[in-house]
C-alpha cells in the first residue's frame, strides 16, 4: 500500500470521525454538499446508527447535529440494495420522530438532510451526484407554494423545502473526472483512498493529517485491512449470485412469462445467498423478499 494512501471513509466514519478531534473533516464535505459553512455540534446515537454483532455486512452511519439544530445523516453503502430509497426515506422519518418528544409543537420537527455515499449501481443516471427535496409547483401557473404561518403575533412567509428533508446520492463509481472542484475532490478520495497534495477541499486537509493508513498501529492496520477484503469478498458473492440467478430467471422467463420469470431468478439469487451463508437480513435488502419467504426456501 502506497505511503500516499489513506483511510477509506466508510471505515473513517465507523472508528474515528465520532471523535470530537476529527469533526473538521466531516464539516469539511457537509460544508462542500451543502455549500454553506457547517459545524458539527455533536453526534447523535440512536437505534438507526448502532453498531450490532448482526450487522456483517458493512453499513456505517452518522447522525450528527450542526450548528443550525438540524440533523444530518451520513450513510455509506458498499453493496447494493433492492429498496434502497425506501430505507433512506425510512431512516429520514425514524430521525424526525426521534427527535420530536409526545406533546411538542410541529414547529419543533427539525430539518434533516440525508448524504448517500453510494459504491454500487442504483439505477440510470449520467451524473456522480443526484440532490432530490420536497417542493410544490402548480400544475398550471408553475409558482412554487410559499406557506403563510402567523407566529407569536407574525406572519411568516415559509418555502415547503425549509421544513421538508434534503437527499444527496453520490454515486461514487460514476465519478471517472479529474478533480478540479471541492466537490470532485472529496469524490475522488472516496473513489481512490488517495488524497492529492493539491487538494485543498474544506476537510480534506484535516483528512490528510489524521487518516493517514501508516499512522495505524499494526493491529488497527490488520482490522481495516481485513475489512477492505471482506467488502471485496461479499461483492464477490452478491454479484456471484445475483448473476447466476437472473441468468437463470431470463432463460426460464422466455418460456414462461417476464414476471414469473423475473420472480424466479430473484428466488434463484436468494437461494444461491443462503446457500453461501449471506445473512438472511442481507438477503431481504438484496432481493425484495421476506424472511418468511427467504426461510422457506
Amino acid at each position: 500500500m502506497e505511503k500516499d494512501t489513506y483511510i477509506r471513509f466508510d471505515w473513517a466514519m465507523k472508528r474515528m470521525l465520532r471523535d470530537k478531534a476529527n469533526f473538521g473533516v466531516l464539516e469539511g464535505l457537509i460544508t462542500v454538499l451543502l455549500n454553506e459553512q457547517v459545524r458539527i455540534v455533536e453526534i447523535l446515537e440512536s437505534e438507526g446508527n448502532q453498531q450490532t454483532p448482526e450487522d456483517k455486512f458493512n453499513r456505517v452511519d452518522i447522525k450528527a447535529k450542526n450548528s443550525k439544530d438540524e440533523i444530518i445523516i451520513v450513510e455509506i453503502q458498499n453493496t447494493r440494495e433492492l429498496y434502497y430509497l425506501e430505507r433512506i426515506l425510512y431512516g429520514v422519518a425514524k430521525a424526525i420522530t426521534e427527535h420530536i418528544s409526545l406533546g411538542k409543537q410541529y414547529s419543533e420537527v427539525k430539518k434533516i438532510y440525508s448524504i448517500s455515499i453510494l459504491y454500487f449501481d442504483i439505477g440510470k443516471g449520467s451524473d456522480y451526484l443526484y440532490h432530490g427535496q420536497n417542493h410544490f409547483v402548480g400544475v398550471h401557473t408553475g409558482d412554487r407554494l410559499q406557506v403563510t404561518t402567523r407566529q407569536e403575533d407574525a406572519i411568516i412567509h415559509k418555502l415547503p423545502e425549509k421544513v421538508f428533508p434534503e437527499y444527496y446520492l453520490i454515486r461514487v463509481n460514476e465519478f471517472n473526472k479529474v478533480a478540479k472542484t471541492p466537490l470532485e475532490e472529496w469524490i475522488s478520495y472516496f473513489k481512490t483512498g488517495k488524497i492529492s497534495p493539491d487538494a485543498h477541499a474544506p476537510g480534506l486537509p484535516e483528512a490528510r493529517e489524521k487518516l493517514r493508513y501508516y499512522d495505524m498501529t499494526p493491529e488497527e492496520r490488520h482490522a481495516y485491512d481485513e475489512h477492505l477484503n471482506a467488502i471485496m469478498i461479499q461483492n464477490d458473492v452478491l454479484d456471484g449470485a445475483r448473476i447466476e440467478g437472473l441468468a437463470e430467471g431470463r432463460a426460464e422467463g422466455r418460456a414462461e412469462g417476464l414476471v414469473e420469470g423475473r420472480m424466479k431468478g430473484i428466488i434463484t439469487v436468494a437461494r444461491n445467498l443462503k446457500s453461501m451463508n449471506v445473512p438472511a437480513k442481507e438477503i431481504v435488502k438484496a432481493t425484495g423478499l421476506s424472511l418468511e419467504e427467504i426461510a422457506g426456501l
